[in-house]
């Protein structure tokens, strides 16, 4: 895919300043803005909104009608499901206490920034000035006021943390609970991955949180 040039549907809108890697598909009505960076082999769905200078990593799903605003960061392999949006204004009001129309110098902008692998899930919206963590995911409808920490699995409004994921996806639990991960029971990459939050699926990680007993070691749930 790296040589390959992105594809560009003829009812999109894509800058001629933004930048949009090798093998990235951009559908219908989808509008990039200027200054924007979109990486190699991303999806942007029908009727995505990618504000001015937006940067968007290597790898992304961003499905239909996702909106992602001015000052976001999405690193690589992040997945924003349909109509999720990630904010930037912290005191979002159409006029001032004056009653005129808000300048763009009026704004609140926040820095917002969905860390490598992370998912946001349908409905979602993702307040100003937060991290979502490595391979996080936010639950379908969620409304997130909070960082999200690495494997971290928030939902409900507003976002509360109810546990936490392993890369594939799976939840996590005490040992005994079931097999395993079988990602992270490769040799050498549950090391890799585990973080010093405690969210890691790898064999002789102990994460304190997901785990019922200090010690034990974490694995994650397979139906």
């Amino acid at each position: 895919m790296a040589d390959t040039p992105p594809r560009v549907h003829p009812t999109a809108e894509v800058a001629p300043d933004a930048i949009v890697g090798p093998g990235t598909r951009i559908w219908h009505h989808a509008q990039v803005r200027e200054g924007a960076r979109v990486g190699a082999e991303c999806i942007l769905g029908k009727g995505v909104y990618v504000d001015h200078h937006v940067v968007v990593g290597n790898r992304v799903k961003l499905q239909n009608g996702v909106s992602v605003f001015y000052r976001a960061t999405l690193e690589d392999g992040v997945f924003v499901g349909p109509h999720a949006c990630l904010t930037n204004d912290r005191v979002p009001r159409a006029i001032t206490p004056d009653g005129e129309l808000k300048a763009e110098s009026d704004w609140e902008i926040g820095q917002t920034v969905v860390r490598y692998g992370a998912a946001i899930g349908s409905g979602a919206v993702v307040l100003t000035g937060l991290s979502i963590g490595r391979w996080a995911m936010v639950g379908a409808g969620a409304v997130v006021t909070r960082d999200v920490p690495d494997h971290g699995l928030v939902v409900g409004v507003p976002a509360r943390l109810i546990g936490y994921v392993c890369a594939c996806g799976q939840r996590l639990a005490a040992a005994g609970a079931g097999p395993l991960c079988t990602f992270f029971g490769r040799e050498g990459v549950g090391a890799r991955e585990a973080s010093s939050k405690g969210a890691a699926c790898a064999p002789d990680a102990a994460p304190a949180r997901p785990a019922s007993r200090r010690g034990e070691t974490a694995r994650c749930v397979k139906d």
